[in-house]
Parts: structure tokens; C-alpha cells; sequence
């Protein structure tokens, strides 16, 4: 993989976030993943203002690798690349969006759970894709029957994704790293939970370490 792809690969996991107070939550969000060791967030254009958000993460922690989620117009990725934002990521397979942001010099992880989207995405040169929604999907055994036929692929999978079952899934070879929005809770964000979300990427990291270190 990239330098880019392997840094992500790196921290094992991608907070996937909504943020519905970008002006008061955004900053303290960044410090408190940052603290739990986890530098990086998909922040999602399933609420208004992500491009704020993500500008507003970068100014909190500048090292902090911050791109956007649910991505399904070129105006989101524009934006995006206003804000700062580093990766783009989209639901499903739009060859149109992966044209677009490979143009802007943009890494984008399209949603891949079918044998056509992995074909289309080998004809862009993807190197790392997205598996959403992973466990209604299929989860790690259709991943890993993907992977047969496309060996050029390393895998992220988000949706169902927890700390019950981060270790099976970040074991597997074929996984780069996975998404997840446990760790980053509506309840946790609007209550301003900082230290149990800090907690929680701890807890998220530990596994990943202990599972790499096998």
C-alpha cells in the first residue's frame, strides 16, 4: 500500500463520526481521540457543517489525519479539500465520485461488498477499499471469500463493527483497518463524554496491538 494507506493501516481504526455541534464539540473530539491514540476520524456529511467540523479537528490537532464520510456528491469532496480534509469516503461504489477525487489528488475508500464493486475498483487502481455495512453484509467470511479472487485488495470494514468483535476482524490479513462509531456515540459526543471516548479508543488500540503482535 501508499504511505497514506499504510498510516491508516498503522492505527488499526477509523472513528466514523456525526457531529451535530461542530463550533463545540469538534476540537475537544480531536484532543480526546488523539489522547486514546487514535489520530484519525471519517467525519460524516450525515450532518451539516462536516466541512467545519474537519476544519476545526485539523486546527486542534494539526498531525491529526482527518477526512470525510458518506461522501455522494463532488460538492462534498470539494468541500472537503477546502476544510483541509485528507480522505474521502463513500458509501457505496460512484465511479464518478472515484474519478473525481483521484483528479483532486484525494485518497478515496468507496464502499465495496460485491465482486462487481471490487472489479470496478481494480479498474481505478484502488488499493484499499471499504466494506459497508460489514456485518449485514456478510462480515469477515465474505471478505475473506473476496479476497480469493482479489488478493490485490486490503480491507475496511465498518458497520456492526465493536469491541466484541474488533479482534476477529483486525486478525485477518485482508484487513487494513476498520470503522467504527462506538467509540464515538451520540451520546458520548452530546454529553461531552471526552474521557470515556479517550477510554474507549484505549480500549480499541490495546486489542489491535495485542492481535498485531500474535
Amino acid at each position: 500500500m501508499n504511505q497514506f494507506n499504510t498510516d491508516i493501516a498503522k492505527i488499526g481504526i477509523v472513528p466514523v463520526i456525526k457531529l451535530n455541534n461542530p463550533e463545540r464539540d469538534a476540537a475537544p473530539l480531536a484532543k480526546a481521540l488523539c489522547a486514546g491514540g487514535v489520530p484519525v476520524a471519517e467525519v460524516t456529511f450525515r450532518a451539516a457543517g462536516a466541512d467545519k467540523a474537519i476544519s476545526l479537528m485539523k486546527k486542534a490537532e494539526p498531525s491529526m489525519v482527518v477526512g470525510a464520510g458518506t461522501v455522494t456528491t463532488t460538492a462534498h469532496i470539494d468541500a472537503t479539500i477546502a476544510a483541509g480534509g485528507q480522505f474521502i469516503v463513500t458509501p457505496g461504489f460512484d465511479p464518478e465520485l472515484v474519478a473525481y477525487a483521484q483528479k483532486k489528488n484525494i485518497p478515496i475508500f468507496p464502499g465495496c461488498t460485491t465482486a462487481s464493486d471490487y472489479h470496478a475498483a481494480l479498474k481505478f487502481g484502488l488499493e484499499l477499499i471499504k466494506f459497508f455495512p460489514a456485518e449485514q453484509s456478510g462480515g469477515l467470511a465474505k471478505i475473506k471469500a473476496l479476497s480469493a479472487p482479489f488478493p490485490q485488495f486490503k480491507v475496511m470494514p465498518t458497520g456492526g463493527i465493536s469491541l466484541k468483535n474488533l479482534a476477529e476482524y483486525i486478525k485477518a490479513p485482508v484487513i487494513a483497518a476498520c470503522g467504527g462509531s462506538f467509540m464515538v456515540t451520540a451520546d458520548l459526543i452530546d454529553n461531552q463524554k471526552w474521557d470515556e471516548i479517550t477510554d474507549l479508543c484505549k480500549q480499541a488500540r490495546a486489542i489491535i496491538e495485542q492481535e498485531r503482535a500474535k
